[in-house]
């Protein structure tokens, strides 16, 4: 579904993707762990034309995305989360859904926004309220939501459990694994190792731009303390 090949990006001068190189599969979740500053926002960055790659190549559905204009590369299928998630304070939770509906009407894989209302019960709770006046989780429900309807062929996400309660990274977590199992490959991005490894099949740990772990997730679980030396955790 998604190959990036000796991926190399900079800002400027500096050379922050050193080669990269990962896969995401059909139903497969990858998860990029890493420390800060290790390089994993850029990468995504990099495959959604954001912060074009200098070298290497990237590729999405068999076609070449390496120096494609973003908005080219999301209507490709790619849907992105993004950690701010994004969500516009005057604007219900409906109304986020039915836009991004909308914005999808040539894609004959949308999804109802009563799916997504299905998959969050809290969400159909709070239809009417304002993007504003939802807590963090909500407003996480609602990006990836708004993600969903548009019937991604890939599913992007960076950070979702950032400032999360435990309870709602757990039901973020069944979401993610529902979305897996209903044929849709996600790449995340994420700080919190542990629901990383809940979800994911393989994990890329970076370290200063470069892929310096990479494995089955339930393989590396069994390593956790490589994981955790890697990635700084005491």
């Amino acid at each position: 579904m998604l190959k990036m090949s000796g991926v190399h990006t900079y800002y400027g001068e500096s050379h922050i993707l050193q080669g990269i190189a990962l896969s995401v599969g059909p139903a497969q979740c990858v998860a990029i762990l890493g420390r800060n500053g290790a390089g994993k926002t850029t990468t995504l960055r990099s495959i959604l034309g954001l912060t074009p790659a200098r070298r290497g190549q990237i590729i999405f559905k068999g076609t070449d995305i390496t120096q494609s204009a973003t908005h080219r590369i999301v209507r490709s299928g790619i849907a992105f989360v993004p950690e701010d998630r994004g969500i516009f304070p005057t604007v219900t939770v409906e109304e986020h859904l039915a836009i991004a509906f909308g914005a999808s009407k040539h894609r004959s894989t949308r999804k109802p926004i009563e799916y997504v209302l299905e998959i969050f019960p809290r969400l159909a709770e709070r239809r009417h309220s304002l993007g504003g006046q939802l807590s963090g989780g909500e407003q996480q429900m609602l990006a990836i939501g708004r993600a969903l309807v548009t019937g991604p062929d890939l599913l992007i996400l960076d950070e979702p459990s950032e400032g999360l309660a435990p309870v709602i990274i757990e039901t973020l977590e069944e979401v993610l694994k529902n979305v897996k199992m209903a044929g849709i490959p996600i790449l995340l991005v994420e700080q919190n190792l542990y629901s990383a490894l809940a979800v994911a099949d393989r994990v890329y740990v970076l370290e200063t731009g470069q892929v310096v772990l990479q494995g089955d997730a339930k393989e590396l679980t069994e390593r956790s303390e490589l994981l955790l030396q890697r990635l700084g955790v005491q």
